[in-house]
């Protein structure tokens, strides 16, 4: 299947962008179509053995509305929205500047109280009515020109048997307009009380306000869009790169994959690429949400975007383009507000045939009125009322602007919804079901505690044990190296060195000998581990917050839950492994490596459970140091030992059941565990695979946006609801006042104008409404 995508024109209501829909959506082979009214935008897929490109343009051609495709380019996205607003606000000001003398011409002498407007005598409705009819007709037409696209698109969409919102707009002023015209004819033909009849200004001021409503919303709209906006806005448009021996400075859009590009302190990186030279710190923050720089070095990637705080430094491009990890979170948005929730599926089949039943309601009540009274006049005003208010401009808004400012929220905070679909879904969840290495805890080992044996000192142990580690590519070295450096101590040189698979490093240091590794090898070796003392070093009970290290299921420090007692059963229930070291055949003393919690974990887990939100942990680590980890982080249920094959098996169990799970994971062994949720969530520091499989992507690399979603998710699923309700409410209570019955007992007629403005307000309160989403408090 090809994906292609267009911005469509002309749409002006939820009929519009369902007849597009079901036109596009029929076709052989076509695989899907999705028609988004807030953004003008259409997503299909098609099969390129049944209908080329050319073909699908044909036939959304034959719709009747103009499309342009988009070529990602949000330049160009931001041009368009622009014009639009910059065209909008023209023709209202046009509008608006003939409106008010027509309204002063037509109205001003029938204000209450004594209020009456003078009028001069050439344009007087007594002296003068052929003057007072003319001068209403020279001030319509400039306003109906202004809002000729109404009438253009209007009678088009009839012609087309897919009447829409302005085809209602079109047949009623039109209607208004027309009537005006005979009225105007019968006065220049000696009929002067037909001064009294006529409904310029019904016309005139329904164009107007129909204008103002669009022009708002298409305000309202780029409000929508914000977070696309500042997310397009964090790239730099230039870049400086080595060409031919010197430095030019190009647009970005020139930058191709191999270029060097120097960046200095201060300037934004404006591609994804590798450092070939120099060392510096980066800010992340856009990406990860992480405050402290990040130290490069030659070799660290670097991404578009993010801020070089410190170093003169140079890289290699790499990604450019629509391929970099800033264009696609701005591709994740796009898709996300461009996509449908099914709860907008109520939206769009009462669309489908909400204008037709509309234009039968307008002709019924005219007849019905005109009959009853024989007044033509009051028949006409019923007409127009119904056909001007029941716009279903507000239903077709109601969804898809919610979402654009729900998901547009979310990626603000760094949180990622592909889909309305996804986000909908995800105020429904049950349980959350939380991988533990990389998703809990941080992913790598650290030295959590040191526990010496007489006669030597913890930083002696950790030098001598991170010096021995120098040849050992575990791990558990790394993490026993990283800890000694972090302590500024220098390695020591060490020969000699040979791993022994499953226990552990023998080599010496210094001409010593040093062995390091588990129980196991300890006992190989003939040396007695009882000569430490029977506490930790840290806080003497095992509870620090440290769990195990994922190594493919093997346990580096060999039994160390059932055989162990003293310091090690300590560590081994604490969810830590210790590295037993021992010099010159003498033990030294333990050295506990763990994957450590994060640090907002357990304030997540909590919050969830507060939510009513039943969560577990899934691991494939032994159930002991499983249940360490869960102890820390207030997990009830725990399910160790799993396979990450089994995972997803898990996830069925738990479906089959009828609970709405989300997966919550990291690695390339969450992804069918991710695809198999009912949301699937990674964590921004995963692989692609867990990014590509999931539903929602956090970019933050903390579990603290698991809840936050889900809140967001119940946010904008509420909104929703609101706008759905006043949307179809004001059409429900408003035709049925606009057709008169109400005036049956004694109440109101509506007037034209009125309904108008009711239909403009109704627009602009979804709008407003679903703004309100700017405001949520992550």
């Amino acid at each position: 299947m090809e994906k292609y995508e267009y911005r469509i024109s002309g749409m002006t209501c939820a009929a519009c962008s369902a007849r597009v829909e079901k036109a596009i959506g029929g076709i052989d082979g076509v695989g899907s179509c999705f028609v988004n009214l807030a953004t003008e935008r259409m997503s299909v897929e098609l099969d390129a053995a049944v209908i080329s490109k050319e073909m699908l343009e044909l036939a959304i051609a034959k719709t009747g509305y103009g499309y342009e495709e988009i070529r990602d380019n949000p330049i160009r996205e931001a041009q368009v929205a622009g014009e639009e607003i910059k065209s909008l606000r023209g023709k209202l000001i046009a509008a608006v500047a003939f409106t008010l003398p027509l309204l002063y011409i037509a109205m001003g002498h029938m204000l209450p109280f004594g209020l009456s407007l003078p009028l001069p005598g050439f344009i007087h409705h007594h002296i003068n009515p052929q003057g007072f009819a003319l001068a209403q007709l020279v001030l319509t037409i400039p306003v109906m020109i202004a809002g000729y696209r109404f009438y253009v698109v209007g009678f088009r969409a009839v012609f087309l048997r897919a009447p829409n919102m302005d085809s209602l707009i079109a047949m009623g002023t039109s209607a208004a307009f027309i009537y005006s015209l005979y009225a105007t004819y019968r006065v220049f033909a000696g009929f002067p009380e037909y001064a009294e009849h006529l409904y310029y200004e019904t016309a005139g001021v329904i164009i107007t306000l129909i204008l103002l409503g669009k022009t708002l919303e298409a305000i309202s709209k780029g409000k929508t869009g914000e977070a696309i906006k500042k997310l397009m806005g964090l790239q730099p448009e230039t870049a400086l790169v080595e060409r031919d021996g010197s430095e030019v400075e190009i647009p970005i859009e020139q930058v191709i994959v191999g270029d060097v590009i120097l960046i200095k302190p201060g300037a934004k990186i404006p591609v994804d690429g590798v450092i070939v030279e120099g060392t510096t710190s980066v800010d992340e923050a856009m990406l990860t949400g992480e405050s402290m720089p990040v130290d490069k070095n030659p070799g660290d990637k670097v991404y578009a975007a993010t801020i070089n705080n410190s170093g003169f430094v140079k890289f290699r491009a790499e990604k450019i383009g629509r391929d970099t990890v800033l264009a696609q979170i701005i591709r994740l948005v796009e898709d996300a507000q461009g996509s449908k929730a099914p709860i907008a599926k109520i939206a769009d089949r009462v669309s489908g045939v909400f204008v037709p039943i509309v234009f039968c309601i307008a002709v019924a009540a005219f007849t019905g009125w005109f009959i009853a009274t024989g007044d033509v006049t009051f028949a006409l005003t019923v007409f127009i009322s119904v056909l001007v208010i029941a716009c279903p401009c507000a239903l077709g808004l109601a969804t898809p602007t919610a979402i654009m400012v729900g998901t547009g929220r979310g990626a603000e905070n760094g949180i990622f919804i592909k889909s309305g679909e996804a986000l909908e879904v995800t105020h429904r969840i049950q349980t959350v079901i939380l991988d533990k290495t990389g998703t809990i805890t941080e992913g790598r080992p650290v030295v959590t505690d040191i526990i010496t044996a007489t006669g030597i000192d913890k930083k002696e142990l950790l030098q001598i044990s991170a010096s021995a580690q120098k040849g050992s590519q575990h791990p558990i070295g790394d993490a026993i190296i990283k800890g000694a450096e972090n302590e500024n101590l220098p390695l020591l040189p060490m020969t000699a060195f040979e791993s022994l698979a499953g226990m552990g490093i023998v080599c010496r240091v210094c001409n010593r000998e040093v062995v390091a590794g588990n129980f196991r090898l300890m006992t190989e070796r003939g040396i007695a581990t009882g000569h430490v003392p029977d506490n930790l070093a840290a806080d003497g009970n095992g509870t620090d917050p440290a769990g195990d290290i994922a190594t493919g299921g093997v346990d580096p420090a060999g039994d160390i839950t059932r055989d162990n007692t003293g310091p090690a059963g300590d560590i081994a229930a604490g969810g830590k492994t210790p590295v037993y070291i021992a010099v010159d055949g003498k033990i030294a003393g333990i050295i506990a490596i763990a994957d450590v919690v994060k640090p907002g974990s357990a304030k997540a887990v909590r919050e969830l459970i507060d939510m009513g939100i039943e969560v577990f942990m899934i691991t494939g680590d032994h159930k002991i140091t499983a249940a360490a980890i869960a102890k820390q982080t207030g997990i009830v249920r725990v399910l160790p030992e799993v396979l990450p094959q089994d995972k997803a098996e898990e996830i069925k169990k738990l479906q089959a059941e009828g609970v709405k799970v989300a997966m919550v994971g990291d690695g390339i062994n969450d992804a069918p565990a991710l695809m198999q949720a009912d949301i699937g969530i990674a964590i921004g520091s995963g692989t692609d695979v867990a990014m590509e499989s999931a539903d929602i992507v956090l970019m933050h690399n903390d579990l603290s946006d698991v809840p936050v979603s889900i809140r967001l998710s119940k946010a904008t699923l509420r909104n929703i609801k609101q706008n759905l309700f006043w949307a179809f409410g004001y059409n429900v209570a408003g035709i049925p006042v606009a057709a008169g019955v109400l005036y049956i007992f004694g109440g109101p007629l509506l007037s034209p104008v009125i309904a108008a403005a009711a239909m403009c307000l109704s627009s602009v309160s979804v709008l407003v409404n679903a703004l309100r989403l700017r405001a949520f408090k992550v």
